[in-house]
């Protein structure tokens, strides 16, 4: 069994908690948390057997604690992932890893030297209509892949409260890149590999907080294909995947609807049942920890995730202009 600490006891990460909880995973169990405002928590760690703390160090120095859990704003990840490692901890941390491919490229050779697992929270990987696309794309029965498009959107922002933490440019770069965007960058890399440059443009119109609203990012990767990313924090929810080839397309519509196009025009539609993603990916972490399996999301894919990411606001900030992506490694 492994202990976890649940470093951010927010909405998310009591959501990491509670996939695990009810009911209980064989696998994994939260016993300790870390909180930057302890009493806010109190009571769902105390009905939970949660050991609460406001002091990463003394958790990360705590010998009945294997590995954090970080549900941390998202500048603070690299710092906490680098301090874990060190302490000789597994880290599990929530997407995105970093908002830079230097301080992602820093934390994962701090886990790497230090001998620990680290796994990323790129939870749409864990989808089984996911998996189907996977192999489909990689069998060759799409064809050649010509273009992606994909859209994560969500109101969310128009209720942010002035001071909320992901509320402004620093944390949320891109408006919805970091929240949302940033599943799409990595479905697109999963789906069809290196991201070899972007153009990116990022507008706030409506937002009452600091961070924009409306993201557009076109996307050429290294084999000649193109593609297209839209998240935008201030309409209502949709999540949608799809891939062009010469044979076909696919499309997934939330997370569970499969559409497969044949080239000659007819559609199969498959509808998945619902699965908890988030138990699937602590128990694959967890099951990497034990040496049982490797965890499914590749290092080199996440760190080339952040790099298409970091080209993007940067390239937002330079009126779209076509920038490089550093290409994966680590």
């Amino acid at each position: 069994m492994l202990n976890v600490a649940i470093v951010g006891p927010g909405r998310w990460g009591q959501r990491l908690v509670d996939s695990v909880f009810s009911p209980k995973s064989a696998k994994l169990r939260f016993t300790h948390a870390v909180a930057r405002t302890p009493d806010k928590v109190r009571a769902y760690c105390s009905e939970r057997a949660i050991s609460l703390s406001g002091d990463l160090a003394r958790v990360l120095a705590d010998p009945l604690v294997d590995a954090v859990a970080l549900a941390t704003p998202h500048s603070q990840h690299a710092d906490q992932v680098i301090a874990a490692a060190r302490a000789g901890k597994h880290v599990f941390v929530e997407k995105p890893f970093t908002l830079d491919a230097a301080s992602a490229h820093a934390a994962a050779r701090a886990c790497r030297e230090a001998g620990v697992v680290l796994a990323l929270g790129h939870n749409r990987r864990f989808l089984p209509a996911v998996a189907e696309m996977k192999r489909i794309a990689a069998s060759g029965d799409l064809g050649t892949i010509l273009h992606l498009e994909g859209n994560f959107s969500g109101g969310s922002a128009l209720n942010y409260p002035p001071g909320l933490w992901r509320a402004n440019q620093i944390e949320s770069p891109g408006g919805g890149m970091t929240g949302m965007g940033i599943h799409i960058i990595d479905a697109f890399i999963h789906l069809a590999g290196t991201v070899a440059s972007v153009r990116c443009e990022s507008q706030r119109r409506v937002l009452k907080v600091d961070m924009d609203d409306t993201t557009s990012t076109f996307l050429r990767f290294a084999d000649g294909a193109t593609g297209c990313l839209s998240t935008i924090n201030a309409t209502a929810r949709i999540v949608r995947v799809q891939v062009f080839g010469t044979r076909g397309w696919l499309h997934l519509l939330d997370h569970h609807i499969l559409e497969i196009c044949a080239i000659d025009g007819s559609v199969r539609r498959t509808e998945y049942p619902k699965v908890d993603t988030e138990r699937a990916e602590l128990e694959a972490f967890a099951d990497a920890v034990a040496g049982a399996a490797t965890y499914p999301v590749p290092v080199e894919d996440v760190i080339h995730g952040i790099a298409v990411m970091e080209a993007a606001v940067r390239s937002a900030r330079s009126d779209g202009e076509r920038l490089a992506v550093e290409p994966p490694s680590i």
